[in-house]
């Protein structure tokens, strides 16, 4: 199950960054997912693997453990 989707986009939304623009920067650190991508996580539809959350949290610039905060 994806239990942080709603926090990446609550921490998204707070950066002021888009679908697109944190998209892009998970590109940049090889981790090639499209904006839709993005909102499918985002919206719990998409699992998120080990790999992701890690570079997930690198993309916003947040340690892991923020993610999973108020879970």
């Amino acid at each position: 199950m994806n239990v942080i989707g709603p926090k990446i986009r609550e921490i998204r939304e707070s950066q002021g960054l888009t679908q697109d623009e944190l998209a892009a920067r998970c590109n940049v650190l090889e981790l090639n997912i499209s904006r839709g991508t993005l909102a499918k996580m985002e919206s719990q539809v998409r699992r998120i693997t080990d790999d992701e959350v890690t570079l997930l949290a690198q993309a916003l610039k947040v340690k892991i453990t923020v993610l999973y905060e108020d879970v």
